[in-house]
């Protein structure tokens, strides 16, 4: 059986002339391909390449990546010779989200999205703030886009800092912030006015209708579902509330008409994000709404609930760990949910998460992954861990690494902390020397990577459902991935033996042969 060793994710640089940071992963089904070799290698021998199970879950896409992704989406394009966009999008699932809504919208006007830099009228680089190397990426990706076509409108998170992006490129057209989509489209039909959709005699606006779920730069079978915005929380070493302000809500009826036209459009998962997904509908004060002649609350339950009645694969993202969480985790036993909880607990010593201000205890924590595991047994849990926090001691990491000993997740990822401008816990004391953070996350990872290896050899021979996401045709093999596995951050599930009639986006049945520290190998007998 081919196996591949566990740093087989594909990185894929923007352009030959500039490398992705290794905090950023790059998904293209197209180009990704399994490595062949039985040898299964430490995830710490080399610090610099890409776990399975990734801190960070980066979705971010080249310009030509952008426009083989509108390629592929069957959008209908004006036969007249219309302007072309360019679009490189860097950053979490939530910007993909924005850089989606763009480019549906430019489309819907008439424009046709570039593949490179040379065939683009104008490109829009949507960047990342997160932390500082995402900051350099976005700042050499607008470098890059300027010179290689010289006109450009810099988008998302990084636009809060206008003035830095325009003291290092000068000849940007146009800076906007996060999710601001409308000054996006005015920026650009200003430097690349729209084309004039009355010359083109094969345009009918009754047939040329884009699909209601909207342009996706993922594969057709699934699809990330923003239901809200901005964050109330002030984690000290956190500037998203800066970026993106802090929790506003999407209507219930209007995220459930998203879901119900991605289902339509073939998605088979969806994948639920937000900046805190557990506080979904707090800032509506749960207004309800009405939705297929049903009355329904903008509540995170509720919400949970709905989007199980549509029969598709629904994964939640970036959860926190409220009281109210519990309910839905009796959904996952009931197998109305993919029991599956994606939850940045980020520390677990006191004083490393009081200077932090998150709003959880390690031990309380504890205590409901355990209860939560009676509820629903096959739950599994991911999440992600900040290593050498100001002040963190000794002492303090020892207690994360006995936490997660107990805690058993199944899915882990880590950071090493890096200051990030405008962040609190800058100014905190007692900052830890960079090769001590390295060496704690090295030991965090070789832990989790005993504990991610023992948990799935508990697998083998059991029977699983999973997702096809690729196939590598040479080998006979599918690459998937089990209710388990978030595309781009966990896992995969190669399944041997396929016959030619297994596609992508289907779903298989399969037997659990054998399984390596983050994989699982299987075969199927169609």
């Amino acid at each position: 059986m081919l196996k591949t060793s566990t740093e087989s994710a594909t990185i894929v640089p923007l352009s030959s002339s500039a490398t992705l940071k290794d905090t950023a992963t790059v998904f293209n089904p197209a180009q990704a391909q399994m490595q062949k070799q039985e040898t299964k290698q430490s995830a710490v021998t080399d610090s610099s390449e890409p776990y399975h199970h990734k801190a960070n879950h980066n979705e971010n896409r080249s310009i030509a990546q952008s426009g083989d992704a509108i390629a592929q989406a069957s959008v209908v394009s004006p036969t007249i010779s219309a302007p072309k966009i360019g679009f490189v999008s860097l950053g979490c699932p939530k910007a993909l989200v924005d850089s989606e809504r763009i480019i549906t919208e430019l489309s819907r006007d008439g424009y046709q999205v570039a593949s490179d830099y040379e065939g683009a009228d104008l490109v829009v680089v949507n960047t990342c703030g997160f932390i500082e190397s995402a900051v350099q990426e976005s700042l050499d990706a607008i470098g890059e886009a300027i010179s290689k076509n010289g006109k450009v409108i810099v988008t998302g998170c990084l636009g809060k800092e206008a003035d830095k992006i325009r003291e290092m490129h000068p000849a940007v057209l146009a800076v906007t912030g996060a999710h601001a989509y409308d000054e996006v489209i005015r920026a650009v039909a200003l430097h690349v006015p729209k084309p004039d959709r009355s010359l083109d005699a094969s345009y009918d606006p009754k047939i040329d209708l884009i699909n209601e779920a909207g342009i996706k730069l993922t594969p057709s079978h699934y699809a990330y579902l923003k239901i809200s915005e901005g964050c109330n929380h002030r984690c000290t070493f956190c500037i998203i509330p800066s970026l993106r302000g802090d929790l506003v809500s999407r209507p219930i009826d209007s995220v459930m008409n998203e879901a119900m036209a991605l289902k339509k459009a073939g998605v088979k998962e969806l994948l639920i994000i937000s900046q805190d997904t557990s506080a979904y509908g707090l800032d509506l004060k749960y207004k309800t709404s009405f939705w297929n002649g049903m009355p329904l609350k903008s509540k995170f339950y509720d919400l949970c609930q709905a989007l199980n009645d549509l029969g598709i694969w629904v994964r939640l993202h970036y959860v926190y760990p409220y009281p109210h969480v519990d309910k839905v985790v009796e959904l996952m036993g009931e197998k109305k949910l993919l029991p599956y909880l994606d939850i940045p607990f980020q520390h677990a010593s006191h004083s490393i998460l009081k200077a932090m201000k998150r709003p959880a205890h390690s031990e309380n924590t504890l205590a409901r992954i355990h209860a939560w595991r009676e509820i629903c047994p096959d739950i599994v849990i991911r999440s992600t861990f900040v290593v050498g926090f100001p002040g963190e001691t000794e002492e303090d990491f020892q207690c994360l690494l006995d936490w997660l000993v107990e805690a058993r997740l199944d899915r882990v990822g880590a950071f090493t902390y890096s200051e990030v401008e405008g962040a609190v816990a800058n100014d905190l004391p007692n900052h830890v020397p960079e090769d001590i953070k390295q060496e704690r996350y090295e030991r965090l990872m070789t832990l989790q990577q005993d504990i991610s290896a023992q948990k799935l050899q508990e697998k083998i021979g059991k029977t699983l459902m999973v997702l096809v996401d690729e196939i590598d045709v040479e080998e006979g093999v599918a690459i998937c991935r089990s209710y388990a596995d978030a595309p781009e951050i966990d896992g995969h599930v190669y399944v041997d033996d396929i016959t030619a009639a297994v596609q992508v986006g289907q779903f298989l049945t399969v037997t659990i042969d054998d399984a390596s520290e983050y994989d699982l190998f299987a075969s199927y007998q169609g």
